[in-house]
């Protein structure tokens, strides 16, 4: 800079200078504003780290198409539990009235919550750990929650992937091996194996052939082997899709997200073929308009909403922030909700109309069953031939006709009918089993399939649809774990993943002994539900309470180039809050109501039977929920006791087409007041900006300005006053 410029004149002059910025900069070196940074801090300028920071703001991954974006986004939340929950959810609380509450607080719950994170991941384009250090750092520990939820929801999500390759290449045979019940021999006689004749050849393949489940989870087993295999197959898949970050995973996503659809649209069109689908899709929506009025329902709903999209995991968050800043995520939050919502219905109409389909066989079983025992009691005289209706045929027995000679009999010997022994074979009871997770995917379903023409084929198509649904959701899960990791550590992407796929292949062995089954089942009571409920209430209140709802709007408002409805403005501020604590209150007292137990497979009795948790298995239960909540308050007491540095006192500003993003994970009150106005933050700066020096912590020397050609004095009005650098 010339020594007689205006700048260094005022260098050496105690007096007042009036002179305009344009003045000023007019003496400058050109500016780069690509490249301009603000070093508040004191410290000698790096222009190689300046340079490697800048190329990773400018470097990160993006996604090669919006198609494939809003598919992994799709994949993500489109999993297991739109197949096998959802649907029982449906039955449990009152059919098609269901559909209403779980509409309801998908609008003013889920979808505001889901533009939050999206919007927060696109703006910050960071992982979950960097964007709440950013929005703030005393709540920063809400990213290491998520990371952790994330790490114990995949250790057995997994698992369940395991399951399901087990059963796909079990597949490839005719008849398929749970059509029947295994003949054993006993010296020279065979015999049917006792635990499958008193139960059913699905459920004993499940119990017995493919877990070989001990009686409960204090009885380990040792290890089984062929799950063990199947969940290395399973965690290879993970780490091969995930390797190469969004590159590799956005590939996959072509096909992990959209062969489930063509699955269940194959699915529903041969189910309505079937004889007796029409009744299960009736039943299941026949609403039961009671059921509204139960608070039960409507925790259950606003529970499943939650969860079907994926909130609090930090999976969204990753997602989005891998998306180009002007890109409209309100209309992706929409999209993607209300996709989620017509594939829940769409699963809920194939699952019934096969148990439907299903109903039916047990009910013609059951009355054929019946008949006999009643042709038993009238060739020995024990019933009266004129008990049975002239126009009963029993070589062709309907339903209806046995239902009818059923009443006449449960009539006349009302004194001795139970003695008898008979059912009622209605097709509303079996309707009415309600089955959910893995009975209705390993127990149920399967059982259906063996009464299918061409029964191998639909079972392959079925398992690996499941395959691909538990895929999208893992990569989904796992991108939650190492985004943010790597945005914040700076590790290698590829040593990361893998090495993060074999300690949680490692650690996961625990779900492949012969109790992992139970495992399974803690994992999935108690891991998330809590502790993801308290994540998503704080990032609610870091955005709407902390940030300031006001300023957010106005930030989606330059980023989206339109303002979103009011309607986000309060379900931020009042509503979402309010509902998720009263959300989180429920599930509190429904643990504490509710005796944590699981069910077990007792061999001997070849039945389910509910066993309480012995008080290790409890320790470690506790254990998971204190350990996924801990980062929350441990984070925020470091931070607020300053026993670590929170990242204030260092900011950077990125310009990028013509749009500033501050690189900031906390600067204090009033370093900031400091920085903008004055070095003191009670002094008010005068009209035209005077050349203050800020003095960082440690530092005894002012800010020494660069000679290098970046303009890095200038940049700091320019960020003082632009709405956009706020967040």
């Amino acid at each position: 800079m010339p020594k007689n410029s205006k700048v260094t004149q005022r260098e050496h002059s105690s007096e007042h200078v009036t002179e305009s910025v344009a003045d000023l900069l007019a003496h400058q070196e050109p500016v780069d504003y690509k490249r301009s940074t603000l070093n508040v801090t004191g410290e000698t300028w790096d222009k190689q780290k300046e340079g490697d920071e800048d190329l990773d703001a400018e470097n990160r991954p993006a996604w090669n198409s919006k198609l494939q974006y809003i598919l992994a986004q799709i994949g993500y939340s489109v999993g297991l539990g739109n197949v096998w929950r959802f649907p029982y959810l449906c039955q449990k609380n009152g059919g098609g009235a269901y559909l209403v509450p779980y509409l309801v607080l998908l609008i003013i719950i889920g979808l505001p919550l889901f533009f939050l994170e999206l919007a927060v991941g696109q703006r910050i384009r960071r992982g979950s750990i960097g964007v709440w250090n950013y929005i703030c750092p005393r709540l920063g520990g809400i990213g290491y929650a998520s990371c952790l939820v994330c790490f114990f929801v995949g250790l057995y999500y997994n698992v369940i992937i395991g399951w399901s390759i087990f059963y796909f290449f079990k597949s490839f045979q005719y008849p398929l091996p749970w059509s029947e019940c295994p003949i054993v021999k006993n010296g020279s006689v065979a015999v049917v194996e006792t635990e499958c004749e008193r139960s059913s050849a699905t459920t004993y393949f499940w119990y017995r052939e493919t877990l070989d489940i001990s009686n409960s989870i204090s009885e380990s087993g040792g290890l089984n082997w062929k799950m063990t295999l199947c969940l290395l197959v399973a965690w290879s898949l993970v780490g091969l899709a995930m390797i190469k970050g969004i590159q590799s995973s956005g590939k996959v996503m072509y096909f992990s997200s959209l062969f489930p659809y063509l699955v269940l649209v194959c699915f529903l069109v041969r189910g309505l073929l079937l004889r007796g689908a029409v009744d299960g899709i009736m039943h299941m929506f026949t609403p039961k308009l009671d059921k509204m009025l139960d608070p039960q329902v409507w925790r259950e709903a606003a529970t499943q909403v939650f969860f079907a999209l994926g909130l609090g995991f930090g999976g969204v968050i990753a997602f989005s922030s891998y998306n180009k800043q002007d890109n409209n995520c309100h209309f992706d939050a929409t999209l993607v909700s209300f996709i989620n919502f017509f594939t829940s219905v769409l699963a809920t109409l194939v699952v019934f109309a096969v148990l439907g389909f299903k109903a039916n066989i047990m009910n013609e079983k059951c009355v054929v069953e019946n008949a006999e025992k009643i042709l038993g009691y009238l060739n020995t005289n024990v019933l009266s031939h004129d008990l049975i209706p002239p126009h009963v045929n029993f070589s062709h027995l309907t339903a209806k006709d046995y239902n009818e000679m059923y009443r006449v009999i449960m009539t006349v010997k009302e004194g001795h009918f139970k003695e008898l022994g008979l059912d009622a074979c209605l097709l509303e009871d079996e309707l009415n089993k309600s089955v959910q997770g893995t009975g209705l995917a390993f127990i149920a379903f399967t059982e259906a399939m063996t009464h299918f023409p061409a029964s191998p084929f639909w079972s392959v198509m079925f398992f690996l649809m499941l395959i691909n649904l538990g895929l999208g959701s893992m990569i989904g899960t796992m991108s939650g774990i190492t985004t943010p990791i790597i945005d914040t550590f700076k590790v290698r992407k590829e040593v990361f993943t893998v090495g993060c796929c074999i300690f949680a292949f490692v650690v996961g062995l625990i779900f492949v002994q012969r109790s992992g089954n139970y495992f399974v089942t803690m994992f999935d009571d108690y891991s998330a539900t809590l502790p993801l409920t308290v994540v998503v209430i704080l990032e609610n209140i870091a955005v709407a309470w902390i940030y300031g709802t006001k300023k957010f709007m106005q930030e989606l408002t330059e980023m989206l180039g339109f303002r979103p409805y009011q309607f986000y403005y309060y379900t931020w501020k009042y509503v979402s809050p309010i509902c998720m604590a009263v959300l989180m209150t429920a599930s509190i007292i429904q643990l504490g109501v509710s005796p944590p137990g699981y069910s077990a497979w007792i061999k001997e009795e070849a039945a389910e039977k509910f066993l309480f948790y012995p008080t290790w298995a409890m320790a470690i239960l506790i254990s998971l929920i204190i350990l996924a909540s801990l980062p929350l308050p441990l984070v925020f007491i470091l931070r607020q006791f300053h026993l670590v540095s929170d990242g204030s006192n260092a900011l950077s500003v990125t310009y990028k087409k013509g749009r500033m993003m501050k690189d900031i994970s906390n600067l204090e009150d009033n370093d900031e007041t400091r920085f903008i106005l004055s070095k003191v933050p009670s002094e008010t700066p005068s009209p035209m900006p005077t050349h203050r020096s800020y003095l960082g912590p440690g530092s005894n020397s002012p800010m020494e300005m660069s000679s290098a050609p970046n303009g890095r004095y200038g940049s700091g009005y320019l960020l003082a006053s632009t709405p956009e650098s706020e967040l």
